[in-house]
């Protein structure tokens, strides 16, 4: 076993490293959540905390570590006897991203339940999460029906698992811990309110942080072992601070005061629910415990607040994370301060600070990465609580710029105009793939999935997984006579068995292909495509959808974000969009096609669906060159000929329309459909299914 990177030689970070800490101390917490740009030393930082948790003792042989003094009275491994118990160290378990439903789980050997009654159960992840971590890395990209049986498991504290009657239930209690890069998408929001706490991190802007980081983590590349006994003296600390704040956990008083400081904190954010009161609270105990102290303060509140509250007041998936610690000042500000104590109590001491000078490694500009303080700001350098600074504010809220002084024409159109605000964002219709696809889990078009309503059934290609028990009894019933069938018991065998069809819905690739010419540069016109546009994000968001934005305008078009799970990204790329110059439609759509082309390289199971905003158009063929509106043409048959499926946003407006955007959606083989159209509430029949130019496939409307 590898030795792993010692938390307090961790360096900055003091928000990860309490937040973690706090959840040692009272696993009630309910987990972190970090998210942060890539090498932050997220994944460091939870794998070194297991070593800091105290040992947990087990009934020996027991392979769901039942506690002895309370064992799991429906543990399969049950009933246990009375013994002497086996003590062993708490374990972290990693959930890898593309695990199976059965790791997960665990996995129920159905043809020895059916032909012999017997319930042979192998225990997946949770099983060995239990009374530990479970650490999942990029948190963002686990599949859907992996997050629910998350949800279900966090929620009772206990993982079933049932295949046609034959069901096991063990306990499943564990510090759920996420890493996550936002840039690579969001977190589905009933996931995110699991977790109790959320932290931010960013590498440090201070030259001698980061020089301390390169020098400590080459010291531990170098010789782990060696390394790790540095700082054995600073952990074994912070282990025994970690046993004491969990004895004295029982003891600490949250007072009537700080209670309605909790509840008027939370109303005053209007967080949804009562989970994040409830964090708070636990939050807040832990906090003075991991102080040494048997009250809840003012600041215990704050604190807790700063890490429960951010992930849990965003309205939508646009909205920038963070807390405005302003208004959290004026809401607390508005009560007495805490009584003083009715005795003094004695400064805890601070384990784990290291020598003088930063430690064993040399001088460490955080006092050698030990115990995080309490009162950590965002104006730490080692924090990173504070927001992106490019993350866009809520559409309702973002200034209005002015355009550009110069209107006159450039040699290629219109003068470039600076961006304007998009238009408050509706509901759309639902767009969708028509056929049956077979890709990521999601919730826009048909599609073979693991979960979902039964449609028929299959030999298995590979482990059985979901059994179709009508198939595999048809399958077996005529071979009972020549297989012996003497009892009552059906002789099942391995070729008999069935797995169930099953139809759901997936994800798709949403590109989206926006005009960004002269002709979209009125400001009205380019505001309400931008909210149209903005609109479809949030629907792909909600329907688990990959997207891309393609723009194009003067001679050439532009990948301005290449196929992502991150809406926020888009959102943020679209807000940002200049208008004017020439339209080389032709040249979008080119490039739509060569993106595509790509992407069915990468994952050819997602099946693409191109969204082409514009009024139709075309006056630049770039540099192609020839006839604008015949490139325009060609290209559209391009992408027609391979079966993509397409609806164009028709932005034309006026009293004269010459219908353009109507010509092209021919071309396209799809839908063509007017900015008024795209919303669901509008008097046109709701959009089903976008056609794909293919003939045997109907457009419904």
């Amino acid at each position: 076993m590898s030795t792993p990177y010692p938390f307090t030689a961790l360096v900055g970070q003091s928000d990860l490293r309490l937040a973690l800490l706090l959840n040692a101390v009272s696993p009630a917490v309910g987990g972190v959540l970090v998210r942060g740009e890539k090498g932050t030393a997220k994944s460091t930082a939870v794998r070194a905390l297991s070593t800091l948790l105290p040992q947990v003792d087990v009934v020996p042989g027991c392979r769901f570590s039942c506690a002895p003094t309370v064992p799991d009275p429906a543990c399969p491994d049950g009933p246990h006897e009375p013994g002497p118990a086996a003590a062993r160290p708490a374990r972290m378990v990693e959930l890898p991203v593309g695990a199976s439903e059965d790791r997960l789980v665990g996995a129920l050997d159905i043809e020895r339940a059916l032909a012999e009654g017997v319930k042979a159960f192998e225990p997946g992840l949770l099983a060995d999460a239990h009374r530990g971590i479970l650490y999942v890395d990029e948190v963002n990209l686990l599949h859907d029906h992996l997050i629910d049986l998350l949800l279900d498991a966090a929620a009772m504290g206990a993982s079933y698992v049932e295949r046609e009657g034959v069901s096991v239930r063990h306990a499943a209690r564990f510090l759920l811990v996420g890493t996550m890069n936002p840039e690579e998408g969001e977190l589905r929001p009933q996931l995110l309110d699991r977790f109790g706490l959320t932290v931010e991190v960013a590498a440090s802007r201070e030259p001698l942080q980061r020089v301390e980081v390169v020098r400590r983590r080459l010291a531990y590349e170098d010789d782990p072992a060696a390394f790790a006994g540095r700082w054995s003296g600073d952990e074994e600390e912070v282990r025994s601070r970690v046993v004491a704040a969990r004895a004295l956990l029982p003891q600490v008083r949250l007072g009537d005061t700080s209670l309605l400081q909790i509840a008027a904190t939370c109303a005053g954010f209007e967080v949804d629910g009562m989970r994040a009161d409830i964090v708070m609270a636990r939050t807040a105990t832990a906090l003075a415990a991991w102080a040494g102290r048997t009250e809840v303060r003012k600041e215990d509140v704050r604190q807790a607040a700063l890490l429960a509250l951010p992930h849990r007041r965003r309205r939508n998936p646009f909205d920038a994370p963070g807390l405005d610690e302003e208004m959290l000042d004026r809401i607390l500000d508005g009560f007495p301060d805490d009584e003083p104590d009715p005795e003094p109590e004695p400064e805890p001491e601070g384990p784990g600070e290291g020598p003088e000078d930063g430690g064993p490694d040399g001088g460490g500009p955080d006092g050698g990465g030990g115990v995080p303080p309490q009162g950590s700001g965002p104006d730490d350098p080692g924090t990173g609580t504070g927001t992106e600074p490019d993350a866009p504010a809520e559409p309702g809220q973002r200034p209005e710029t002015q355009p550009s002084a110069q209107e006159g024409e450039a040699a290629d159109g219109p003068a470039e105009q600076a961006p304007v605000r998009a238009a408050e964002p509706f509901r759309t219709k639902m767009l969708s793939v028509p056929g049956l696809g077979e890709g990521a889990s999601g919730r826009r078009s048909r599609a073979r999935t693991a979960h979902g309503r039964t449609t028929g059934a299959q030999r298995p290609r590979g482990q059985l997984t979901k059994l179709h028990l009508a198939a595999t009894v048809h399958a077996a019933a005529p071979h009972q006579k020549a297989r012996g069938r003497a009892g009552r018991g059906l002789v099942v065998r391995k070729d008999d068995l069935r797995q169930a069809t099953r139809e759901g819905r997936e994800g798709n690739l949403v590109l989206f292909l926006v005009d960004a010419s002269g002709s979209m540069a009125a400001r009205q016109r380019m505001s309400a495509v931008k909210g149209a546009v903005l609109s479809l994000l949030l629907d792909a968001y909600q329907r688990r959808d990959k997207v891309g934005l393609i723009t194009f305008r003067g001679s050439s078009a532009e990948l301005a974000l290449p196929p992502t799970s991150s809406v926020d990204a888009a959102a943020a790329r679209l807000e940002n969009l200049p208008t004017g110059g020439r339209t080389p439609l032709g040249a979008g759509l080119l490039k739509a096609h060569e993106v595509l082309r790509i992407e069915r390289l990468r994952d050819p199971s997602r099946r693409p669906l191109l969204v082409v905003v514009t009024d139709g158009r075309a006056t630049s063929a770039g540099s192609v060159g020839g006839d604008p509106r015949a490139l325009s043409a060609r290209s559209a048959r391009l992408l027609a000929a391979g079966n993509v499926a397409s609806v164009v946003v028709d932005c034309e407006s006026g009293p004269v329309r010459l219908g353009l955007a109507g010509v092209l959606a021919a071309d396209l083989g799809g839908l063509a459909v007017t900015l008024d159209g795209l919303r669901a509430d509008s008097l046109a029949g709701l959009v089903k299914n976008v056609r794909t130019p293919s003939p045997t496939l109907r457009r419904a409307a």
